[in-house]
């Protein structure tokens, strides 16, 4: 039998996402009558717009006429959507022929791992997105677990917690050869500012390493003087790669589409064009995304779409405000919930022991800190996505629960 691949063998348990599906199965099991209001993993809950519908539906009612039928489509995404993204997204300050389209921010950070290949050093945000470090580990990108740290040798975390405003100590992350950097941040909602990713990117430059920037929720940005993407910032071209999605500001969850850009100024250390190596890995592992999920993000992107987003956007921003009021009213460290999605809560216990009391007393499923890296151990993170009516009924559960629990 084929041997089996031990960089997998090294993952020391399994993903966050399906360990808290399995602990909310168990407790369904328990009890069958109870009515769990999910703020724990970010899924969008709104129907799509109605743009967004005509969109789909339109190519969809094509692909039956002879006229309208497509079959394969290119593999970096249909030349229109390409160049309405960079035009309506980023404002023109990304060429057209540098944005690759895809199935999702997820799939791409996997094929960059094919991108960069094993061998390399990471280093990622702590907390951040466990996709970043499980992959990295998958590729073969840093040794083994140790459980006494929490951490893998050969990885360097960045830690990002209150005190250092959730922007790394840069002058302990050593050289790195890829850095995995989110704005705003899963799951802290923390938003980088300007000056932060110029000390980034300056970073980058010295070190002559490639950043990897998630932006996958730069459009729930309420600040005007945050940037939204990382080609903000002069110099970012010859060090970034920047990975966004439509996921969450439009529901395109179960959808799927997604976009990277990678500049044509960004060179490995040979010189050979980092774009031209990605360009062949999306033509040779990659058919392209659905053509008829491209006709939806192309009619969201029109103005009609761009309104109909803005306000999704602003929907679930509301329900950031009111969980985040909540909770801080009741005395608790709030963080993010702002200009992300997200409220990131201080806990006097453990994260895992803060998700259980919760879950089990109030039947909310939030999602434990310490799932997203060692810095997060004792907060939890709460999602805004949801149904208001669901929100609410929350808000009053969560107030009995902690309220009663401070008087024990």
């Amino acid at each position: 039998m084929a041997k089996r691949n031990q960089n997998i063998a090294k993952l020391q348990s399994g993903y966050l996402f399906p360990e808290i599906a399995r602990r909310k199965r168990e407790f369904m099991q328990r009890n069958p009558s109870a009515k769990l209001i999910s703020l724990g993993i970010g899924d969008t809950t709104e129907p799509l717009t109605p743009a967004i519908v005509r969109g789909l539906s339109g190519e969809v009612s094509g692909l039956a006429s002879t006229k309208g039928y497509t079959g394969y489509g290119e593999e970096q995404g249909m030349p229109e959507l390409r160049r309405a993204i960079a035009q309506k997204l980023y404002g023109g300050i990304v060429p057209e022929d540098e944005v690759f389209v895809s199935d999702g921010a997820k799939p791409d950070t996997g094929r960059l791992q094919i991108l960069f290949g094993p061998g390399r050093k990471i280093a990622v945000q702590d907390p951040s997105y466990p996709v970043y470090v499980d992959s990295s580990v998958m590729m073969g990108n840093t040794g083994a677990f140790d459980a006494g740290s929490g951490q893998f040798h050969g990885m360097q975390y960045l830690r990002c917690v209150p005190e250092n405003d959730f922007f790394p100590n840069l002058g302990k992350a050593g050289s790195p050869d890829i850095i995995f950097f989110c704005s705003p941040n899963n799951p802290t909602g923390a938003a980088a500012t300007k000056e932060q990713l110029r000390q980034l990117v300056d970073f980058a430059r010295r070190k002559k390493s490639i950043i990897i920037f998630d932006a996958a929720y730069s459009q729930f940005i309420r600040d005007s003087k945050l940037p939204k993407s990382i080609f903000e910032i002069d110099g970012a071209k010859e060090v970034a790669i920047e990975v966004n999605s439509f996921s969450k500001p439009i529901g395109f969850t179960g959808v799927r589409l997604g976009w990277t850009i990678v500049p044509e100024k960004l060179k490995f250390d040979d010189g050979t064009s980092v774009r031209k190596d990605w360009n062949r890995i999306m033509t040779t592992v990659f058919n392209g995304a659905s053509n008829v999920a491209q006709h939806g993000a192309l009619a969201a992107l029109s103005d009609k779409g761009l309104a109909e987003m803005e306000n999704m956007v602003s929907y679930y921003m509301e329900n950031a405000a009111i969980i985040k009021k909540a909770l801080s009213g009741l005395g608790y460290e709030t963080y993010g919930g702002d200009n992300a999605p997200y409220i990131w809560v201080k806990f006097n216990s453990g994260s895992w022991e803060a998700f259980e009391s919760i879950l089990e007393k109030a039947h909310i499923v939030t999602t434990p800190g310490v799932g997203f890296g060692p810095s997060g151990e004792g907060f939890v993170r709460f999602s805004a996505f949801g149904h208001r009516e669901n929100i609410i009924e929350a808000v009053e559960r969560l107030k009995k629960h902690l309220q009663e629990n401070s008087k024990k």
